[in-house]
């Protein structure tokens, strides 16, 4: 059994921001694998499906970003899932928009949600870095992220969450490189390879 699990904030006000795009990935697996509605579980909205040949448990934590850890611990203690079969999805300030790398362990990188996990299960889970770009001053972070996409970014949101849905099942298979390349080609095959921050010239 593998968890999965999806980085934001609860509520409808924070729903479209890019700091959500974890909940959108998570939620658009969930469509695609015809899971089950999500319910209150582990401090959180959790959800099963079937996953290429994997028993998958999908889950958004909804103690906001920064007590992830909480969530993710009680789901993780629960169903006795050790650490390297947690695959976390989340924003990325140092990838460009619509860029999407893996990663196994390593540091938070001022994420709190990163941060918050590995207190409470160690940093050897898999990230799934989505790119949100950097609004290029460190203080315009906190703003930037809990900003919602702009509507010239929704196309390449769209259609990256869906490409992760459709190729999750490289992911349950422990096929890491082969996921992320699939995703590469799919942004370049729809147009988005080199998609600008907004307000970026």
């Amino acid at each position: 059994m593998l968890l999965f699990v999806g980085l934001g904030n609860p509520g409808r006000e924070y729903e479209a921001n890019r700091h959500n795009i974890g909940f959108m990935a998570i939620e658009a697996i969930a469509r695609e694998a015809r899971a089950a509605p999500f319910r209150r579980r582990f401090h959180g909205e959790a959800t099963e499906a079937t996953i290429g040949e994997e028993r998958v448990i999908l889950l958004k934590p909804l103690t906001y970003m920064n007590e992830s850890g909480r969530s993710v611990g009680e789901a993780a203690r629960f169903l006795k899932i050790p650490v390297g079969d947690i695959v976390v999805f989340h924003d990325e300030l140092d990838l460009a928009p619509g860029k999407l790398r893996m990663k196994t362990g390593g540091g938070a990188a001022g994420h709190n949600g990163l941060r918050s996990i590995a207190q409470h299960m160690g940093a050897e889970f898999r990230r799934v870095r989505m790119g949100i770009g950097h609004p290029g001053v460190k203080d315009l972070v906190h703003a930037y992220v809990l900003n919602d996409f702009g509507k010239g970014e929704r196309d390449w949101v769209a259609t990256l969450c869906d490409l992760v849905a459709r190729n999750a099942g490289l992911l349950a298979a422990g096929a890491d490189a082969k996921f992320q390349n699939k995703v590469h080609l799919g942004m370049e095959a729809a147009g988005f390879s080199d998609v600008k921050r907004p307000g970026a010239a």
